[in-house]
């Protein structure tokens, strides 16, 4: 997809909030400081739609970027981190599980993890509990200009074994500085958004 339109259209941490205009959303899941704002702004072509810190937790809501009138791209917050309070954790944690769970317009999820490391155990247990309630997934395994071209194979199979990838999934590596996966990206999600008659 080319994007040219893309903007903030809400930002929630309920229900209440969120967007009810029926478009289908793909939902961006990752720990902190995986990447997350970096690989929605390469997605949707802008440089600071999505806002990036160097701190992790830096996302404590969900944010619905609207692209071309057609879809949402949401961000939900990291995962993972340990520095906010710990009500604050649960918070986050509660209104995640809820927008994954009851979500009905939420067509596909991808996932980020990064290439330089093993997935560890959050991501490990999120990626089962998304393939529990039966998700489409798209991994992006982000951070790809951090090592070396030739090693990209390797560090992708570690991924596929440590989450046990099933066969639908799709692997892309991912890389903000080179924009490398961006158009792989976007050809996944469209399979997911706007399926093929068969």
């Amino acid at each position: 997809m080319e994007v040219k339109k893309a903007s903030l259209a809400a930002v929630g941490v309920k229900f209440a909030q969120y967007p009810t205009d029926g478009k289908p959303e793909i939902a961006f899941v990752g720990k902190s400081n995986v990447g997350k704002s970096t690989l929605i702004n390469a997605m949707l072509n802008r440089k600071a739609l999505a806002r990036t810190s160097s701190q992790p937790g830096k996302t404590r809501t969900i944010n619905f970027y609207d692209v071309e009138d057609k879809l949402y791209v949401v961000d939900l917050p990291g995962y993972g981190y340990a520095k906010a309070p710990k009500t604050e954790i649960e918070k986050w944690g509660k209104m995640i599980e809820e927008y994954l769970q009851k979500r009905e317009v939420l067509t596909g999820i991808i996932l980020l993890i990064d290439i330089r490391h093993e997935p560890g155990k959050n991501d490990i247990m999120m990626y089962e509990w998304l393939c529990h309630y039966g998700y489409d997934i798209i991994i992006a395994a982000t951070k790809a200009d951090k090592i070396n071209r030739s090693q990209v194979p390797k560090h992708l199979s570690v991924i596929k074994k440590t989450l046990n990838l099933r066969p639908q999934d799709k692997l892309i590596a991912f890389s903000g500085v080179t924009k490398a996966g961006v158009a792989e990206l976007w050809e996944a999600m469209e399979g997911l958004l706007f399926p093929t008659e068969e």
